[in-house]
């Protein structure tokens, strides 16, 4: 029998994890509604890369081993029509973090058949300053997140952790950050909450098939609500404090349109045009130009009701470009 427990008493730690949701696992913990739990996870690839890997590493991942979940926590009071309340109290990264390119990852997975591994210093200096640095001249925000964060789906049987669901999940929404709530319908009696995969930092729509990915330490409080029946999806809510989106934005962006019937299709075409903006204006190569454009790049549906075509934008915030090299006369000629 699971362990019940109140505010945040009790510890998971890295080795209580699944890969599959299934509202058949026996919780390893059940807290009444209000607790607060904290957490111990290792990254959304379990670990396989670490600050010490090579592209080796990146060659021989095992994806049957990515988007480990920890838990299932079950939540005592909550039934299905109810809805779990997921608070952020804190967040934090570890000392490093990874972006790679994995084969069969990605929105051009097709275009980089070949791996890359990119390895940030997220040491505690580094963290203080609010920043990694992608390479000398350009810096990525650091506003960390957990990429899964679900409770267990009604229909029974195993479920694959890497699709999101109605019930959350592998949603890697970077909007959901320390001082943050996400709202997720409840499907089961208790819930059966479970997270992981932590984000140093992320673009909407992790475009290059990972983000800054990092092992975390993170701290949740979980309160049942009632009477929220028309709640079947998750919600959220941000925390204007942790957003810096006024910040990231203060020097305006660049976005590159994509025009198509098919908004995937639609979503290529911005991000390949992005990728050779990168190339030609900014002097990255292919590869980097897809590691920037998965952790700092932002797709974004800007048209959706003119058919048969749709228009979808990949930008990227010019503030991230802080060395002369990027920002000189000819670097602006060139916007």
């Amino acid at each position: 029998m699971a362990a019940t427990c109140k505010a945040h008493s009790f510890h998971v730690n890295s080795s209580q994890k699944q890969f599959k949701w299934n509202n058949a696992v026996t919780p390893i913990l059940t807290v009444d509604s209000g607790a607060e739990i904290s957490f111990d996870l290792a990254d959304g690839g379990n670990n396989q890369i670490t600050d010490k890997s090579t592209v080796a590493d990146v060659e021989n991942f095992q994806n049957d081993l990515a988007d480990p979940i920890y838990g299932p926590i079950y939540v005592n009071g909550s039934e299905p029509g109810d809805v779990l309340k997921v608070e952020f109290l804190d967040l934090q990264c570890a000392p490093y973090a990874w972006t790679a390119i994995l084969k069969g990852y990605g929105v051009l997975a097709e275009d980089f058949p070949e791996p890359y591994l990119k390895i940030w210093d997220l040491s505690p200096e580094q963290q203080a300053k609010g920043y990694a640095v992608f390479k000398e001249g350009i810096h990525v925000p650091l506003r960390p997140f957990l990429g899964v964060v679900g409770v267990a789906p009604a229909e029974p049987g195993d479920h694959d952790t890497i699709p999101p669901q109605d019930t959350g999940g592998n949603i890697d929404c970077k909007y959901i950050t320390q001082g943050s709530t996400l709202y997720l319908p409840v499907k089961v009696k208790g819930a059966l909450l479970s997270c992981g995969d932590g984000h140093g930092a992320q673009g909407d729509g992790e475009v290059g098939g990972s983000a800054m990915e990092t092992p975390m330490k993170a701290r949740l409080r979980l309160t049942v609500e009632k009477g929220k029946l028309w709640l079947r999806s998750p919600h959220y809510l941000t925390n204007p404090a942790t957003m810096r989106q006024a910040e990231v934005l203060a020097l305006g962006e660049y976005g590159c349109l994509g025009i198509d019937s098919d908004l995937f299709q639609a979503s290529k075409k911005a991000c390949r045009q992005m990728i050779e903006w990168l190339v030609n204006t900014k002097g990255l190569t292919r590869e980097e130009a897809c590691i920037l454009m998965s952790v700092a790049g932002d797709l974004k549906i800007v048209e959706a009701v003119d058919m048969p075509n749709h228009a979808v934008s990949m930008s990227i915030p010019l503030s991230i470009f802080v060395g002369p090299q990027y920002r000189d006369e000819g670097a602006a000629a060139k916007l």
